[in-house]
């Protein structure tokens, strides 16, 4: 397991257009997330919160300012440096759960590590391990139409974790889910931060699901305010 990463964020602003004009949608973002912390952002939908998590990972590109991700710089990076780079620190977990269904669990999971130099065994080893901490090694076999929401999500994280990112960016992942499930997966969310040492931000409607991060920052034409999780109602 690799040491944390904190996140930089200088003077960030993110303009889209829209037809002759253009939309501003981070105005001049300044703030940092220490290695290892679990941040919630909060805020009312095309806050611009997803283009965030999108600029830290390097799928989108600022229109001014930077972002810095440790020591690297996603936008200076060509697309092949982008890729090998996310592999190795970036893992994303969305509302949505994006399993194959023709694939098992183990399956789904596996998928990632296809994409490295890795023996069969190890592999394998990988995905069990993963699986373990999700709570569903016994459920490996199983088809995503044979789970729950909350265990569709739960292999999804799986799948997240199996190549150990220092980073993960998690976007309204528990959506979709109804409170018993969103518990649990917030709970391992918890686990993966306190125990594994992942940074963790964390875009989230539910005030109930933000108080599970260490610090809540709220997001508002562009600019952000930081508010005390006890605040949250």
């Amino acid at each position: 397991m690799g040491d944390p990463l904190g996140v930089r964020y200088i003077h960030t602003t993110k303009n889209f257009r829209q037809g002759n004009t253009d939309l501003p949608v981070l105005s001049g973002v300044n703030f940092e997330v220490g290695p290892g912390e679990f941040i919630a952002l909060m805020g009312p939908s095309g806050s611009g919160k997803s283009t965030l998590l999108n600029l830290t990972a390097g799928i989108d590109k600022p229109t001014s300012g930077q972002v810095f991700v440790g020591s690297h710089d996603p936008c200076s990076m060509t697309e092949t440096q982008l890729s090998d780079w996310r592999r190795q620190y970036v893992g994303f977990i969305f509302q949505r759960y994006h399993l194959l269904n023709v694939l098992t669990a183990a399956e789904n999971v596996e998928v990632p590590l296809l994409l490295f130099k890795l023996s069969k065994a190890e592999r394998r080893r990988r995905v069990h391990t993963a699986l373990e901490l999700v709570g569903l090694a016994d459920r490996a076999k199983h088809y995503p139409k044979q789970l729950s929401g909350g265990e569709e999500q739960r292999v999804a994280i799986a799948r997240t974790i199996v190549n150990d990112p220092a980073l993960i960016l998690a976007d309204e992942p528990t959506g979709d889910l109804d409170t018993k499930s969103a518990e649990e997966i917030l709970g391992l969310l918890v686990l993966l931060n306190q125990t594994f040492k992942k940074t963790i931000i964390m875009v989230t409607h539910d005030p109930t699901a933000a108080k599970y991060a260490n610090r809540t920052l709220y997001l508002h034409k562009g600019v952000f305010s930081e508010i005390g999780n006890r605040e949250l109602t």
